[in-house]
Parts: C-alpha cells; sequence; structure tokens
C-alpha cells in the first residue's frame, strides 16, 4: 500500500482535460467544506476515538467502468496524506458486481469524512465512464463526443470521466472553439455573414488557433458551407467542422459525400443507444451525445469498514 499523498502526485492513468481557470484541487475542497461545515464530521468525532485505526474497501455493486481513481486518492490526501491506499483496478478498467477494487487503511475518522465525497466523485464519474463506453464501442469508426450538458461546477470532471470511458471532448467551453449554432445564424442574418463576421473577430483578436464549427439543419443549409469553402473570395479556412444537426442517416450520407473530407462532420441530436451505430456507420467523423454527461446514472458502490 501506498501513502495516498503519494499517489495523488503522480501522473493521472487518464489526465484531465486541461482548462486556463478550472481548479480540481479547488472543487475538492469546497466538496470536502460543504460536508464539514463549519463543525466537522460530528458523528465520527463523538463516536469514533482519534486513536482508532482502520481498513475500508471499495465494493463495485454493479458492473461498469471505472473512473475516479486518481481524484480519489487527491481526496483522500486532502482529508488526511497518511492514509495508504491499495488499488486492485484503475481509471478505465471493466469492474464486475461484487469485485473489491480498492482498499485504504489509516484514521477511521479520516476515513468517513473522506467516504462520502469520495463516492459521490466516483459514483458519478463512473456512470459517465460506463455510458461513454458502451456508446463509443458502438459508434466506432466514429469518435463519441460528449457536449457542455454538465453540472454546473463539475464541467472538468465530467468531461475527464468522459476520456476515461473512452471517448473523446467536445470543447471545454465558450473559449475554445467556435460553434455557429441556429441563434448565431439567426442574429447575424445567415451562415455567410456569421462566418465572415467570425473570421474577422478572430482575425483582429489574434485567435487565430480556435477553430469554427458551422451547424446545419438542412441540405441546404450544408450546401452552403461547402460553397463558402468552394468561394475563392474566402481568405481564411478557419471553418474545420460541419455539425449534421438532427438528420436523417440518409441526408447524413449524403452530407459526408458532398463535404468530401474537406472538413469533420459532426453527426448531432437523437443520439442513443439503440441509433448510435448506425449513425457512426453514415462516415461522419464525430458523433456528439448530451447524455453522456446529463442523463447519467450512477455507478452503485459503497465503501465498507471492516471489523
Amino acid at each position: 500500500m501506498e501513502r495516498c499523498a503519494d499517489l495523488a502526485s503522480k501522473p493521472a492513468r487518464v489526465a484531465p482535460p486541461p482548462h486556463p481557470t478550472y481548479s480540481i484541487p479547488a472543487v475538492i475542497r469546497a466538496a470536502l467544506e460543504e460536508d464539514v461545515g463549519d463543525v466537522g464530521d460530528v458523528s465520527s468525532l463523538s463516536t469514533i476515538p482519534a486513536t482508532t485505526r482502520s481498513t475500508a474497501t471499495l465494493l463495485a455493486k454493479a458492473s461498469g467502468i471505472l473512473a475516479g481513481e486518481h481524484l480519489s486518492n487527491a481526496v483522500l490526501a486532502e482529508v488526511d496524506p497518511e492514509l495508504r491506499v491499495e488499488w486492485m483496478k484503475r481509471d478505465g478498467d471493466a469492474i464486475e458486481r461484487g469485485d473489491v477494487f480498492m482498499r485504504v487503511e489509516g484514521s477511521a475518522r479520516s476515513i468517513l469524512r473522506a467516504e462520502r465525497v469520495v463516492l459521490n466523485f466516483m459514483q458519478r464519474m463512473s456512470g459517465i465512464a460506463t455510458m461513454t463506453r458502451a456508446y463509443a464501442e458502438k459508434a466506432a469508426p466514429a469518435t463519441m463526443l460528449e457536449t457542455r450538458k454538465t453540472v454546473p461546477g463539475l464541467r472538468v470532471i465530467d468531461k475527464w470521466a468522459v476520456l476515461i470511458g473512452g471517448g473523446k471532448n467536445h470543447r471545454i467551453g465558450l473559449f475554445d472553439m467556435v460553434m455557429i449554432k441556429d441563434n448565431h445564424i439567426a442574429a447575424a442574418g445567415g451562415i455567410a455573414a456569421a462566418v465572415s463576421a467570425c473570421e474577422a473577430y478572430l482575425a483582429e483578436n489574434g485567435l487565430d488557433n480556435v477553430k469554427i464549427e458551422v451547424e446545419a439543419r438542412t441540405m441546404d443549409e450544408v450546401k452552403t458551407v461547402i460553397a463558402l469553402l468552394d468561394d475563392p473570395n474566402v481568405v481564411t479556412k478557419s471553418v474545420t467542422r460541419l455539425m449534421l444537426d438532427n438528420m436523417s442517416i440518409a441526408d447524413m450520407k449524403t452530407a459526408v459525400g458532398l463535404v468530401d473530407g474537406r472538413l469533420d462532420t459532426e453527426a448531432s441530436g437523437n443520439v442513443t443507444l439503440d441509433t448510435v451505430g448506425e449513425i457512426g456507420q453514415t462516415g461522419v467523423t464525430f458523433i456528439s451525445s448530451g447524455a453522456l454527461t446529463h442523463s447519467v446514472t450512477a455507478l452503485d458502490i459503497s465503501l465498507n469498514i471492516d471489523v
């Protein structure tokens, strides 16, 4: 067994997505402070002597994909860096109902203070990873993406779980990718006007590395985007992805053929486990689904103190 503080300082098996302002340690501290307030864990403080040491295990009560190993090490280290941990499974590994996949030993008070925060993070992350794995396997050869439909304050952690499950991240926020959607198109006066204004803004503000995705809901809109690519008067070529929103399988195949490899394509809307396989065979590059994070079922995991 190793000190949780030492494990937390090592690189994660799957690294979290980068974000310029988000702090995972700050999220962990907020979760722990939320739990104990300004008084502490009165249940453990009042019933367990400070010197009591215990061993506890994490038990899978459902089968799925483990996510939250590295984050759990960080939670435990924040509570008590001297807790010692052994992982029998790691982030991204399959776990079966009945598996004991982690053991922690040390101060009983510390283990119980960390218990619920560890489980809350791990159960949600594992639920997301489990759903992502199921979608990603059916979506192949297309790549599965999530969306920004995440729990406020848990954006990076939710998207981290998608990576652990075998998906890829869509844009992290409003800052790292331009997505010209129906409301932007309507407000700007059309696709061509929106793209032109966007490319001018990016050039003026030195944002040359920011790429543009344009949403198309009809074949006419697909053809409008393709016409921009063919227009010799369009100097910059920042549009790199075309979203096919709520299109039929037949229209997706037609759109992919018209694009002919000049852009990445992304299918979005009406993506379920029943439809994702067929969508993946249309030739689209990506498939995005908000369900990976907004409709997740937490994976049932329990922590048990050994008597």
